[in-house]
């Protein structure tokens, strides 16, 4: 197995760990959400994966997809140091509009939210992006690319398909990637550090 898709061996809290927040993990019906979660966090992280039954057919889209035999019922959630400091603790929403009674949950009391994006379903982001502008919460969009290089969307293609506003940053991803998904994460809180800083007339 490579190792980048590996999910670490269990991390006891720092001591000197003072701030924890929580980040929402969003985005359309297999964009990765759960992926995502696993690969950065340093506890097993705690996952409501039911298998996929009769019940889908016609209602989730498996095109992009065909080998995907689990979904997220619930949530995903897993906890990433971020420094010795502050302490992320990753809620990863449900894709599917049937679930959506669980998205306010999983939004409320979130610093931010990283909104995943797959190119071939540009479509299916359009939820999650709407409700986390409805509840004014700063996020980035992260386009997952699967283990490979998307040639043929570049990131001003995405932002223009999702009609992004300019300050929304929009960077690349593999979910699969420990450090990639900590680098999302990173651009993240800074986003939202700067946004505080402007609201309060700093920058």
């Amino acid at each position: 197995m490579d190792s980048t898709t590996c999910e670490a061996a269990p991390v006891p809290l720092a001591q000197t760990a003072s701030r924890g927040v929580k980040i929402a993990v969003a985005g359309g019906f297999g964009a990765g959400k759960t992926t995502f979660v696993g690969a950065v966090s340093e506890i097993t992280p705690m996952r409501t994966e039911a298998e996929m039954t009769a019940a889908s057919i016609g209602t989730d889209d498996l095109s992009a997809t065909p080998s995907k035999t689990m979904t997220t019922v619930a949530f995903d959630f897993g906890r990433a140091a971020l420094s010795e400091s502050m302490v992320l603790y990753l809620f990863g929403a449900p894709g599917q509009d049937r679930f959506k009674f669980v998205w306010d949950t999983v939004l409320n009391g979130a610093l931010g939210a990283v909104v995943l994006v797959d190119t071939r379903r540009v479509e299916d982001s359009f939820p999650s992006l709407d409700l986390v502008e409805d509840k004014h919460l700063p996020y980035v969009v992260a386009h997952n690319v699967f283990g490979h290089e998307d040639q043929e969307h570049t990131l001003d293609d995405i932002r223009e398909a999702l009609q992004m506003a300019p300050g929304v940053p929009v960077l690349r991803c593999d979910a699969r990637d420990r450090q990639s998904v900590r680098g999302v994460l990173i651009a993240l809180v800074q986003h939202v550090l700067d946004r505080a800083d402007r609201r309060e007339g700093r920058a």
